[in-house]
């Protein structure tokens, strides 16, 4: 493995990178021709141009990018793509790149990465590679959040073409949608030989500082070795509804010292009956869970002035 000073001054040199595009995320389509041009004109020599046009196939053409040994991945889709990636590259010594073209792109706010694609290319071009953290739950690893209740059922009911038309408030759309007749939980979380217990709709266990296209807080990233467990809300939906704005609008102002966040390296996740589970809005399977981390496992670029443990 190079060091991140090696591998940087490689991709800075030698622009050898590896396209794939999801051209099934909300603006891949439209977006992969001019992605493709702009790498170019950055100077990339491009080893492989991907649009990928069905999911079932994102992870095939991924690998075989990585296949051809590039300095760098680049990967533009949506949280769900960027996980993908993530999970091929980790421990290897190829850096992913982002261009964030989904609903949320929660990861691509997570490390810094712009929402703009030519600010987004200009990273690619001149920033440096740093290393964050990966979640586990299981043997899997994640990019952003596993979520427990709620969550895992609107990602399995959201429709992908109402997505499309409305972004991220698809999500919202179909939560207020099966909220009516969803039950609350009773979730125990067990870390550093404490238990937890709360009585919710929706909990959260996150790797990173955003959920939802949102702040969750101030201080939590995805290069410090915790993860960020939570609660949305209590046993009633009209709670769900009150802490999900409050979230949403104060998440910039709070940190991990504040109620109810828990901070912690791994978590024993059970529920009073078998709940689902989604990972980076991907379903998963149901409770219950070990959720940890793996320190350092992936290699991003990221803007110079990027900060890197």
């Amino acid at each position: 493995m190079r060091t991140k000073q090696e591998l940087s001054a490689a991709i800075r040199r030698e622009r050898r990178a590896a396209l794939v595009v999801n051209a099934h995320s909300r603006r891949g389509r439209q977006l992969y021709e001019e992605t493709r041009s702009r790498l170019v004109a950055a100077g990339f020599t491009l080893l492989a141009t991907c649009p990928v046009d069905r999911p079932v196939e994102l992870e095939q053409r991924l690998a075989a990018a990585v296949d051809l040994g590039p300095d760098l991945l680049v990967a533009a889709g949506g949280d769900g793509t960027i996980g993908t990636a993530a999970r091929l590259l980790a421990h290897r010594d190829i850096a992913l790149g982002l261009l964030p073209l989904g609903t949320t792109n929660n990861f691509a706010r997570t490390v810094g990465i712009p929402l703009d694609l030519d600010a987004a290319v200009a990273v690619l071009t001149d920033g440096k590679v740093i290393d964050v953290d990966l979640g586990l739950v299981g043997s899997m690893r994640f990019t952003n959040h596993v979520g427990v209740g709620l969550s895992a059922d609107v990602m399995l009911s959201t429709p992908p073409r109402l997505k499309r038309v409305v972004g991220r408030l698809a999500y919202p759309a179909t939560a207020l949608a099966l909220l009516a007749r969803h039950r609350p939980l009773r979730a125990a979380v067990r870390a550093e030989g404490r238990e937890h217990e709360f009585v919710t709709h929706q909990l959260y266990v996150a790797n990173g500082g955003f959920h939802a296209g949102r702040v969750i807080t101030a201080d939590a990233n995805a290069d410090d070795r915790l993860l960020v467990a939570y609660p949305v809300g209590g046993p009633t939906r009209r709670g769900l509804l009150r802490d999900t704005a409050r979230n949403a609008a104060t998440g910039h102002r709070r940190t991990l010292g504040d109620e109810p966040f828990l901070a912690v390296r791994e978590l024993w996740l059970e529920t009073d009956r078998p709940a689902p589970v989604e990972v980076d809005g991907e379903p998963y399977g149901e409770t219950p869970v070990r959720i940890g981390l793996d320190p350092n496992a992936l290699r991003v670029m990221a803007a110079a002035d990027s900060p890197d443990r």
